[in-house]
C-alpha cells in the first residue's frame, strides 16, 4: 500500500512539473514565445537586433502533436535553453483571426495566412533567414520547415542545423547532418 501511495505521489509531482500552460486561444504557451504585432518584417528586425533567428510556429487548439512537443520535447533543458538563446519565436494559430503581415506586405488573418502559405499540419515550424528580399513571402524565404512533431534528438538537430546556418553547406543537408548526429550520440561522443 505504501509503495502504491508513493507511486501515485510521484506521478502527481511529475505531472504538475510538466504541466504546460494553455492560453485562452487553446494553444500551449511558453516563456520563450514572443507576443508581437505579428508583422514579420518587424519581428525579423527585432530577432536580428537580439542576434536570434526568427522561428514561426503554427499550432491549433486540441492538436495532440503540439501537446507532444510541449509536454515531451520542448521541456528538455537542452532544447529550452537552445531556443531561448538562439530563437525569436512567434506563435500563429492555424484557425486564428489575429492579423499577420507577411514579408511581402500583405496582411491577412492567421487562418488565411496559413492557407496562403500552404500550412496544413500542426505543429509546423518555419525558420527564417537573417535577411529577406522585398516582396517575398515567408514560405518562399524559409531556410527550413519542420512539419509535425518530432523527438528530442531530431528537434535539437534541426534547431542547431538552422542556427549554425548549416543549410548553406552543399555537402551536408539536414538528413546527412541528423544521421551524423545520431551516430555521434550512439557512439557516446555527444549528449
Amino acid at each position: 500500500m505504501k509503495r502504491l501511495f508513493a507511486l501515485a505521489i510521484s506521478l502527481l509531482i511529475a505531472t504538475s512539473v510538466t504541466a504546460v500552460e494553455i492560453g485562452d486561444d487553446g494553444l500551449h504557451k511558453t516563456p520563450w514565445m514572443r507576443d508581437t504585432f505579428k508583422d514579420l518584417t518587424e519581428d525579423l528586425e527585432e530577432a536580428n537586433a537580439e542576434g536570434k533567428r526568427l522561428m514561426i510556429m503554427f499550432e491549433q487548439r486540441g492538436c495532440i502533436y503540439c501537446t507532444k512537443m510541449h509536454e515531451e520535447v520542448f521541456p528538455d533543458e537542452r532544447i529550452t535553453k537552445f531556443i531561448e538563446d538562439n530563437y525569436f519565436v512567434v506563435q500563429l494559430n492555424l484557425h486564428g483571426s489575429t492579423e499577420v503581415t507577411d514579408f511581402d506586405g500583405e496582411t491577412l488573418e492567421e487562418r488565411q495566412m496559413a492557407r496562403k502559405w500552404g500550412v496544413l499540419f500542426t505543429p509546423s515550424i518555419m525558420f527564417m533567414p537573417m535577411d529577406v528580399e522585398d516582396g517575398a513571402t515567408a514560405p518562399q524565404v524559409a531556410v527550413a520547415v519542420m512539419p509535425g512533431a518530432f523527438g528530442k534528438g531530431t528537434t535539437l538537430d534541426m534547431l542547431t542545423w538552422v542556427a549554425e546556418e548549416r543549410y548553406l553547406d552543399d555537402e551536408e543537408d539536414f538528413q546527412r547532418y541528423h544521421a551524423r548526429m545520431i551516430q555521434e550520440r550512439n557512439n557516446g561522443s555527444t549528449d
